[in-house]
C-alpha cells in the first residue's frame, strides 16, 4: 500500500508538538484504503495526519477542547472530504459517530492526558511552572480547579489528591490548602503550587512537589478516568471485526484501566496462582484479541528527542466477531 501524499500545505496544527509512539500507533492500527478511523483525542493532529498520509481513508477527529478543533481546520482543508471534526468527549465516541451516520469503524487511536499545547498555554491553568488562572478545564466549562480547592471539604480534597495523584502526603497538602484559603482563596496556579511546595519536599528524582496534586485536580475536574472507561466501552461497540484499538497512556492509573479492560475483554483473567497453568482465552466470547502482550514503550532515542514520552505505554488490541457485551446484557444496541 503506497502512502497517500498530503497537499504541500498540510500542517500538523502545532509543529512543536511531537506525537508519542507515532510509528508504533500507526503500525498497530494498520490503516487501509477505504477504511474509517477515529482519533479520539485530536490535540495537535499528529495521529490524524499520519493516518491520512498512510492510506486513502477517512478520519473522524474528536476533541472536547474547542480550541483544538479550530486549529485543525487547515489540516482538514489539506485532505478535502477525508477529515471530519466532532467536538465532544471521546467517552461518548460511539454516540457521536452513530449520530453522524457512522455505525462502525476500522480503528481507534486514543492519546490520553493533556496536550503540550494545553500545558504551554498559561491561560488554561494546567501548569504549575507558569502563573495563570487556576482553571484546568479541557472544555472551558463546568467546575474549575479553583472551584474545587476553594469549596471542597478537607477530607474529600485529601482523598482526591491521594486517589488521582497518588500523593502519599495528601492529607498534609489538603490541610495546608484549606488553611491557606481562609485568608486568600486560590485563583492562580503559582499560589497553589507554592502552598504545596511549602509542605512537600522535592523528591530525589527531581519531580516538582506540586506535580501529583496538579495531576489529581486535572483528572478530577475533567473526569478523565471515567471518560477513559466509557471510551473503551465505546470502542468495543464501534469497531468492526479485525478493527484495531491503540491506546497511549502516561501514568499508572490510566494504564491500569486500559490493561484491565483489554485483559478482561480478551478472556485473559489474572492467574490465581503462579503454580497453576495460565488460564486460556475463550475466543468464542472474547471481544478482543491481544496484538501486543506487553505494553510498547518508547526507545532511548525517542525519549531523548521528546522527554514527554518517557512514561508512555501503548497497548493495542484487535476486535473479534464476538457481539458487543452491553448489547448482550441489554445495555446497548
Amino acid at each position: 500500500m503506497a502512502p497517500v501524499a498530503p497537499s504541500p500545505s498540510a500542517p500538523i496544527t502545532d509543529p512543536d508538538h511531537i506525537p508519542v509512539l507515532l510509528s508504533q500507533v500507526i503500525e498497530g492500527l494498520n490503516p487501509k484504503d477505504g477504511g474509517r478511523y477515529v482519533d479520539g483525542t485530536f490535540g495537535a493532529g499528529g495521529y490524524t495526519m499520519a493516518l491520512l498520509q498512510s492510506a486513502d481513508c477517512e478520519v473522524w477527529a474528536i476533541d472536547r477542547d474547542p480550541e483544538a478543533l479550530k486549529r485543525g481546520q487547515a489540516l482538514a482543508d489539506s485532505f478535502p472530504g477525508r477529515l471530519h471534526f466532532l467536538q465532544g468527549r471521546f467517552g461518548n465516541l460511539a454516540e457521536l459517530l452513530i449520530d453522524n451516520g457512522v455505525p462502525a469503524v476500522d480503528g481507534i487511536a486514543l492519546d490520553l492526558g493533556i496536550s503540550s499545547m494545553q500545558v504551554d498555554d498559561r491561560s488554561r491553568g494546567f501548569s504549575f511552572l507558569r502563573d495563570g488562572p487556576l482553571d484546568m478545564r479541557m472544555e472551558q466549562s463546568g467546575m474549575s480547579a479553583a472551584d474545587a480547592v476553594n469549596s471542597m471539604h478537607e477530607s474529600e480534597l485529601a482523598d482526591i489528591i491521594y486517589k488521582y495523584g497518588e500523593e502519599r502526603f495528601s492529607r498534609r497538602v489538603a490541610r495546608a490548602i484549606v488553611e491557606a484559603r481562609k485568608s486568600r482563596p486560590f485563583s492562580r496556579t503559582v499560589h497553589l503550587a507554592d502552598t504545596i511546595r511549602a509542605e512537600v519536599r522535592r523528591s530525589q528524582d527531581g519531580i516538582d512537589p506540586a506535580t501529583r496534586t496538579f495531576q489529581a485536580l486535572r483528572i478530577y475536574v475533567n473526569d478523565e478516568l471515567g471518560e477513559l472507561e466509557r471510551g473503551l466501552g465505546g470502542a468495543e461497540r464501534l469497531l468492526t471485526e479485525n478493527g484495531r484499538l491503540a491506546v497511549v497512556s502516561f501514568h499508572s492509573l490510566e494504564d491500569r484501566i486500559v490493561k484491565s479492560f483489554i485483559r478482561d475483554r480478551s478472556g485473559r483473567s489474572p492467574n490465581p496462582s503462579r503454580h497453576l497453568p495460565a488460564p486460556k482465552a475463550n475466543s468464542g466470547s472474547s471481544a478482543f484479541s491481544l496484538v501486543n502482550t506487553r505494553a510498547i514503550t518508547p526507545g532511548k532515542r525517542e525519549v531523548r528527542d521528546n522527554p514527554r514520552s518517557r512514561s508512555a505505554r501503548l497497548r493495542i488490541a484487535e476486535r473479534t466477531s464476538a457481539p458487543y457485551l452491553s448489547a448482550i446484557q441489554g445495555g446497548g444496541t
